[in-house]
C-alpha cells in the first residue's frame, strides 16, 4: 500500500510528513513488532494505550503513526496521521493491507454466551460433509479447510483475523464460520467485512466484569445484527429472553427458531442423542439435550441460510459429533466403570444445561456427581450462582480449582461454597486433579461424573502461568486405573 491511499482510507484530522511515496511495511499493532517502514496505530486498550508506545514505534523504524493524539515527530521521515477513533479504523485497514480478504468468502458470524462453539463447529462439519471448501474460527482451535491450528482468543484481533482469512483464501476456502465475543463486537475487533448469516444462541450471566451490567452485555452482543445488511440473514433463538431485543433494529432477514411455541418440537432425548421435528425436516444428533436441540436447529437454519438443501443438512448433522470438551464421553474400555463426562460449562446457565440434561436421561439408581471451579480474576458474581445451580440438579459435589489465574484458588472456593444453603453432600479440593482422580476412585459403575469448567483446554492458568492440563487425560488415566483395580 501507498500512503497516498492509507491517508485517504483513515478520513483525519490533520497529517504531517507525507511525502513518502514508496510502499508501506506491514500494519502493526504491538510496538515491540516494528519492522522498518511498518505502519503503527496506537490504540487505546482496557488496559494498555497504544499512545504510550509512539517513540518505541519510531525507534523501530515505523514509517506511519496513526494517532488520536496529536504528536509531533523530530524525525520527519515519520508521517503522522491523526484520527478521530483509532479503534474503528483498525479492522477497515487491516482488511485493507491484507488484500480485502473478506470479500472472498462467505462468513458467517456466531454470538451468545452459550452454544457458540458448538453451533459453529455444527455449521463446519455438515459444509464439509456436503462438499463445501469451509473454515473456522473459534474457542477450540482454527481451522483453514483440513488444517487446524491452535486459537487463544474466541476471536482474534482484525490484524490475526485478516491474516486468517489471506490464508484461507490461498487455500481455496469459500466459508468462513466464526465465533463472535462480546469483547470482540464491542472492541469492533470484526469491523470492516460484513457477515452473510448472523446468529444469536442466548444470553445469560458472563463477563460481567468486563460490561458491568447484563444490560451492558446485550447491548454488545446486539451491535452485531444494528450492523447486518439487509442482504443477510439473522437466526435467532426466539426463545431466549433477550432475542426480541436483539433484532429490534435490524435490517437483515430474520429466520426465527423456538421450540416454545411448537414451530420446531422434540420426538426424543437421550444420552444417545435428541431428535426433532424444525422445517417440516426430522433431525438427528448425537449430541444430546435440549440445550443441543437449539445448537443443532440453529446448525441447520444457518446451513439453510446458505442455500444448502434441507435433507442433505438433516442427513450431515446425524453424523456430526460437534465439539471436543463439550459433553465429550471418556471411553476407556473395561467394564463396571462410571459414566465420565467432560464439558465446558463455565457459567451458571451452560452448568444448569449439562446437569439438567444428564438429570433427565439418568436412571432412578444413578447418581449425578460434579467437579467445577471458577476462574480467576473474572466475574466472582457467577460464583455462588454456579454452587446454587449444582446444587439443585447434582447428587454429589466437589468444588475444586479452575483457572485460578491470579487469584487465590481457596478463595475462588469460598466464594463458590457460599452459594450453597447446605453443605452436606458437598466437599472441596483445591488440586483439580486430585479432585478428579479421588471422585473416579470414589465412584461406582452407577455414577455420572461431570466435570465441568474447562473441557478442550490442555492448561490450567496458576499465578499468569500456564500449566498442561487436561481434564479428559486426567479422567482417562484415572479411568483406566479403576479398571485395572476391578480386575
Amino acid at each position: 500500500m501507498k500512503l497516498p491511499e492509507l491517508i485517504e482510507l483513515c478520513q483525519p484530522l490533520h497529517v504531517t510528513n507525507s511525502g513518502y511515496d514508496g510502499e508501506l511495511g506491514a500494519f502493526v499493532l504491538d510496538s515491540r513488532k516494528i519492522e522498518k517502514d511498518d505502519v503503527f496505530i496506537a490504540v487505546r486498550g482496557t488496559q494498555v494505550d497504544g499512545h504510550m508506545f509512539l517513540d518505541d514505534a519510531i525507534d523501530g523504524g515505523v514509517r506511519v503513526i496513526i494517532t488520536e493524539d496529536s504528536f509531533y515527530s523530530e524525525d520527519d521521515s515519520v508521517c503522522v496521521i491523526e484520527v478521530e477513533n483509532t479503534r474503528s479504523l483498525v479492522g477497515p485497514l487491516a482488511q485493507a493491507f491484507a488484500g480485502y480478504p473478506a470479500k472472498n468468502l462467505r462468513i458467517v458470524g456466531i454470538t451468545g454466551t452459550n452454544g457458540k462453539t458448538t453451533t459453529a463447529t455444527l455449521v463446519y462439519q455438515v459444509l464439509c460433509a456436503c462438499n463445501q471448501k469451509a473454515s473456522l474460527l473459534g474457542t477450540v482451535n482454527k481451522r483453514i479447510l483440513d488444517d487446524a491450528l491452535d486459537s487463544k482468543l474466541t476471536t482474534s484481533d482484525p490484524i490475526e483475523l485478516a491474516a486468517d482469512m489471506k490464508a484461507m483464501n490461498k487455500a481455496g476456502s469459500e466459508f468462513l464460520i466464526m465465533e463472535v465475543s462480546s469483547h470482540a463486537i464491542d472492541q469492533q475487533r470484526v469491523a470492516g467485512f460484513d457477515f452473510e448469516v448472523a446468529a444469536y444462541t442466548n444470553l445469560s450471566h458472563d463477563h460481567l466484569d468486563y460490561h458491568e451490567t447484563i444490560e451492558e452485555y446485550a447491548s454488545a452482543k446486539k451491535q452485531l445484527f444494528d450492523t447486518l445488511p439487509k442482504s443477510s440473514t439473522a437466526v435467532i433463538n426466539m426463545d431466549d429472553n433477550h432475542a426480541s431485543f436483539m433484532i429490534q433494529d435490524c435490517e437483515a432477514q430474520v429466520e426465527r427458531l423456538s421450540f416454545e411455541t411448537g414451530e420446531a418440537h422434540i420426538l426424543s432425548n437421550s444420552p444417545k442423542g435428541v431428535t426433532f421435528v424444525l422445517d417440516n425436516t426430522q433431525v438427528k444428533s448425537p449430541l444430546a439435550g435440549k440445550f443441543n436441540a437449539y445448537n443443532v436447529a440453529e446448525a441447520y437454519l444457518i446451513c439453510k441460510s446458505l442455500g444448502l438443501d434441507s435433507r442433505e443438512i438433516a442427513e450431515a448433522l446425524q453424523n456430526c459429533p460437534g465439539a471436543p470438551g463439550r459433553m465429550e464421553t471418556i471411553h476407556v474400555e473395561g467394564e463396571t466403570l462410571p459414566l465420565v463426562i467432560v464439558d465446558y460449562a463455565h457459567t451458571p446457565d451452560a452448568l444448569k444445561n449439562v446437569l439438567s440434561t444428564l438429570k433427565s436421561v439418568k436412571e432412578d439408581h444413578q447418581k449425578l456427581i460434579v467437579i467445577f471451579g471458577a476462574g480467576g480474576n473474572r466475574d466472582a458474581a457467577k460464583r455462588p450462582e454456579m454452587a446454587k445451580t449444582a446444587a439443585e440438579h447434582a447428587d454429589q459435589i466437589v468444588v475444586t480449582s479452575d483457572n485460578p489465574r491470579k487469584e487465590n484458588p481457596d478463595l475462588i472456593i469460598a466464594d463458590i461454597l457460599d452459594g450453597f444453603a447446605n453443605l452436606g453432600n458437598v466437599k472441596s479440593i483445591t488440586d483439580r486433579g486430585d479432585a478428579i482422580k479421588q471422585t473416579i476412585a470414589a465412584s461406582s459403575s452407577d455414577d455420572i461424573i461431570l466435570i465441568a469448567g474447562k473441557g478442550h483446554e490442555d492448561y490450567q492458568e496458576i499465578n499468569g502461568i500456564e500449566h498442561p492440563f487436561d481434564d479428559r487425560k486426567v479422567a482417562r488415566e484415572a479411568l483406566k486405573l479403576k479398571a485395572k483395580e476391578v480386575h
